[in-house]
């Protein structure tokens, strides 16, 4: 099976459609899938759900598409840097759906694995827990969460060898393996593709049986926050 296409926009191709819900990985801007990004905008594909650590900054990550109001929803844990999705959600033109960052990274590997649901004490006793299951375990209440079941996953890796084995950067991983593992279809921008069995199968961190589209591309190294110390 072919794997690897020439541009994000070729990745995408016949992927994507109106109001289709699409897991991306990502924390901060860091392991952001910003080529991917840039493809979804140019495409002009509305009433998307996204679940996403976060939603970006205003003009980077998934920030971009709420500019161009692409985005109908947003399943988030932090979205606290980015001042057009608080100007959307106040006025009551986003959804948003929150989950502490633990439940949602494993509602991503849940839906990976075929988990529809799962028990955590995350959340109870807080809005996060309103209109769910609750059930007690050896005394301690716990709540149900689903499992996260995306049509397309969008995710950044660092390496990835012709057949989609994936190697992702110190903490760029963050939650790009779970995300690429929930969606119906997965597809990869990475900086560098190697040759079938070049990488070593114990540095491998996402199997390629995940990875349906690859596509190698430059991408941006930005800095969230950037301190220093004073000049002395």
């Amino acid at each position: 099976m072919k794997k690897i296409y020439p541009t994000a926009a070729a990745a995408l191709d016949g992927l994507l459609h109106d109001g289709m819900f699409i897991a991306a990985g990502g924390f901060g801007l860091c392991g952001i899938p910003e080529l991917l990004l840039d493809a979804i905008k140019d495409a002009g594909t509305k009433d998307l759900t996204f679940a996403s650590n976060n939603a970006g900054v205003d003009d980077f990550g998934i920030g971009i598409l709420l500019q161009t109001r692409q985005v109908k929803k947003m399943i988030s844990s932090y979205v606290g840097e980015n001042a057009e999705f608080m100007r959307q959600y106040l006025s009551g033109e986003l959804e948003l759906e929150f989950n502490p960052q633990g439940t949602l990274a494993e509602r991503m590997r849940a839906g990976g694995c075929g988990i529809p649901g799962f028990y955590t004490k995350t959340g109870v006793g807080t809005v996060i827990a309103d209109g769910k299951e609750h059930k007690d375990f050896n005394g301690e209440t716990y709540i149900m969460e689903e499992g996260i079941f995306a049509d397309l996953s969008i995710v950044k890796a660092w390496k990835a060898d012709e057949t989609g084995n994936l190697v992702f950067r110190k903490t760029a991983r963050n939650f790009n393996p779970p995300a690429a593992m929930c969606g119906k279809t997965c597809v990869v921008e990475v900086e560098e593709i190697v040759p079938t069995g070049s990488l070593d199968p114990d540095t491998i961190h996402l199997p390629g049986i995940y990875v349906h589209r690859l596509i190698q591309g430059d991408h941006e190294k930005r800095i969230e926050q950037r301190t220093t110390r004073p000049a002395a």
